[in-house]
Order: C-alpha cells, then structure tokens, then sequence
C-alpha cells in the first residue's frame, strides 16, 4: 500500500472489534505495532482517535497509514500444532467451533509465549473463507470450552450474547477448604493492579467494576477441600479466583491470589490450577434454540476428583439449578 487509504466498515462486520477488524484485513500488523498507530493517531476511525478494543459500525471510515506488504514470516506448523486443536473439537457447524483447551495452553500469544491458540487457528479453517476468530478467552492454565466464531458476523452476534443473560457458563473448581455456605452469590466489585510480574485484579469497591459470582459446593472432603460449581455474572478478568480466594477458599494451584494456602496438601496431588469451564449454554448465532457444550475434566483435575472421593456425575446436569439469589 503506498499511501493512507479510508475504508468503510462492512455490514457483517459490525461491532467487530478495531484490532480484530485489523487481524481479518492486515494480517502482517502486529498487535503492538497496531497500538502504536493508535496512539500516535495514525490510524483513526471516522476522523477519531479510539482504542483497540473499540466497537466498530457498518460505514464508519477506518483510516489506515501506509503499512507495507509483506506478512510476518512464521515457521511452518509442525504435525502436533496442527492436529492439537482439531483433536479438542467439542462441537462444529458452519457457524462455530467449540474447542476444549488443554490446561498450560494461552488462548492469545504474548512476551514468552510461544505458542497459542490464536497463532493455530487456521488449522481449524476447513472448507471455511474465512479463519475462525476468538469471541472470549480463557486464562492460559484454566482448561476447558472455548468458542470460535467462524466469520465476523457471527462474532459480531457470539459478542453480543456474552453480554447478556442470554449465555450461561459454568465452571467446575477444587478449592482449598470450603465455604461457609453450601450456595450463594458473590458480588466483589474488582480493578486491576499493574505489577513488575503482570496485572493483578483486587478486590475495590470505590473504582472497581462490578462483579458477581454464583456458587454452589456439590461435594466437600472434610474440611480439607470442595467440588464447587461456580457461574460468573459477570465477565472480569481472574474474576472466579479472587472472588474464590477473597472468600478464604482459593481455588487449588492457583498461588497468584491464593499464595502458599491455594494447595491442598496430598502426596501426588496435582499442583495444576483446578478450574475448568464445564459448560456453555449461548444462543445459537445461525439457528433457532440454543447451542449447549459440555467439556470433560482434564487428566489433572480427574486424578484430584479420584484422590479426594468425589463423584464426577453428582453434576450431570448443571444448568438444572437457578442458584441467582
């Protein structure tokens, strides 16, 4: 491209986010070198300064800066990389992917991160025009549903329901001790905390966002630990750990929030962080009715389960419970 150049937002790209929109259209901007266009007012979206994560609308002009054409050289996927992702389809139709992430892997790549599932996704694009994009994401040692959308209208629509009570997804955990309560509502306005070893969300009630958490504890082993059934309300981010954790029964392995009380102790018990996305109940974004997906435990979690005497079928049916209080 040898000059700047304003293009029109498309009808089924609308409220795509800026920096995806940039990943769809120029796949060889960085998402560091996009940030720096940002602030230095290169690129703009109808004359406007805005951010990456800003919403786009169909016609609105997205000015673009001269940014060469070459594509970042990446190595060639190894026979792992790409069967890695295919083998953890949960569930695919035109519309969505629906994968179970392995505990250890990032969904997005990031400074020491060299692998994730962002940087796979064209192993997962079939017969499909166009690459599956990420609509949430999971932290990298939560294991897991993940759901793709497979253009940019359905992320549009996916987005759009994440926001609303039109979604529920429930996560299973192992926590260190157990609650005081056999259900409840936790509601812990948080804000995050920059630091030398990365962010980190705490508990502030006077700038905070809010946050709510529904929980339930389906098993306990004695006092030493429980199975809790856990719904967010609210999408912040590490919102399940600190709110677990603030309440005296961090999730186990989970030392960022729960320090040296997040391990239960045991001989051969997994030190792995045990929380898993079970279950994903979200309109679907191409049919009538809903998509419902459901992801086995991870080895680690499934030998806890075993060491501690619970039993993984005493939740079969997750969403038969309306714990909103």
């Amino acid at each position: 491209m040898s000059g700047v150049v304003s293009i029109a937002v498309s009808d089924d790209e609308a409220d795509l986010r800026l920096d995806r929109w940039f990943r769809r259209h120029y796949p060889q901007v960085s998402h560091i070198r996009l940030q720096k266009l940002l602030r230095s007012g290169q690129v703009r979206v109808d004359g406007k300064r805005v951010k990456a994560n800003a919403r786009i609308s169909p016609d609105q002009m997205i000015r673009v800066p001269p940014l060469g054409d070459a594509p970042e050289r990446k190595a060639p996927p190894s026979a792992s990389t790409d069967t890695l992702l295919q083998d953890r389809i949960l569930h695919i139709d035109d519309h969505v992917i629906v994968l179970d992430k392995p505990p250890g892997l990032a969904v997005q790549g990031g400074t020491g991160i060299t692998r994730s599932v962002d940087g796979m996704l064209d192993t997962l694009r079939f017969d499909h025009p166009d690459r599956p994009r990420l609509v949430h994401r999971l932290d990298k040692d939560t294991s897991g549903i993940l759901l793709l959308a497979r253009s940019p209208g359905v992320a549009a629509k996916l987005a759009k329901s994440f926001r609303s009570r039109d979604t529920r997804k429930i996560y299973w955990a192992v926590v260190v001790g157990v609650p005081d309560l056999k259900a409840g509502r936790i509601n812990m306005a948080l804000a995050k905390l920059p630091g030398k070893k990365g962010e980190r969300m705490v508990p502030d009630e006077a700038v905070g966002k809010k946050a709510s958490t529904l929980f339930r504890v389906i098993e306990r082993a004695s006092r030493q630990a429980a199975w809790v059934h856990l719904e967010p309300l609210t999408g912040r981010t590490h919102q399940l750990r600190v709110h677990m954790a603030e309440t005296g029964t961090p999730i186990h392995g989970d030392g960022k929030y729960g320090a040296a009380q997040a391990f239960i102790a045991g001989q051969g018990l997994s030190r792995k962080l045990h929380l898993h996305a079970r279950a994903l109940r979200i309109p679907h974004p191409g049919k009538s009715g809903s998509l419902e997906v459901f992801a086995p435990l991870p080895d680690h979690m499934r030998a806890t389960w075993q060491f501690l005497g619970f039993e993984e079928n005493a939740d079969d049916d997750p969403f038969s419970e309306n714990m909103d209080q």
